[in-house]
């Protein structure tokens, strides 16, 4: 099985187990986002699916990742100063971030998922996840 096959029966595996009803809407939002590895921001999302979905709004893209978002399907990034990115990809991994055009790269590297954790955390943090962001400036800007 292709790896989109397999995030298609991963999306649509979640989405049950969230009891989230699976529209062509949200099925169309998530194909888009394994379409390109570029961590796209809703708005970039909103104007590719338009073709698609010519009627669909702003505010539903929007709600529709935020929602995936929150449920694990997908992942949430925080980008520098900018509108917040998406990532399909769950799976341990990190992130090289270009501080010029903003271009978000997956970095795959073990050692990054060892990271310790600081020793006095203070009471009654619980560390659920470990995501470590690199930044510089990509192959592109640096030319």
């Amino acid at each position: 099985m292709m790896k989109t096959d397999q995030e298609m029966q991963r999306f649509y595996t979640e989405c049950r187990k969230h009891h989230l009803k699976i529209t062509p809407q949200r099925t169309v939002l998530f194909k888009e986002l394994l379409s390109e590895p570029d961590h796209p921001t809703a708005d970039m999302v909103y104007q590719r699916v338009r073709e698609t979905l010519p009627n669909i709004s702003y505010d539903t893209v929007n709600r529709t990742l935020l929602s995936f978002a929150d449920l694990g399907i997908i992942r949430q990034i925080e980008s520098r100063g900018t509108a917040k990115r998406f990532d399909p990809d769950v799976s341990q991994h990190h992130h090289f971030q270009c501080i010029k055009c903003g271009r978000i790269i997956d970095i795959e590297d073990e050692s990054y998922n060892n990271i310790g954790l600081p020793k006095h955390l203070p009471e009654g943090l619980v560390v659920l996840d470990k995501h470590v962001v690199l930044e510089g400036i990509c192959d592109t800007c640096h030319k």
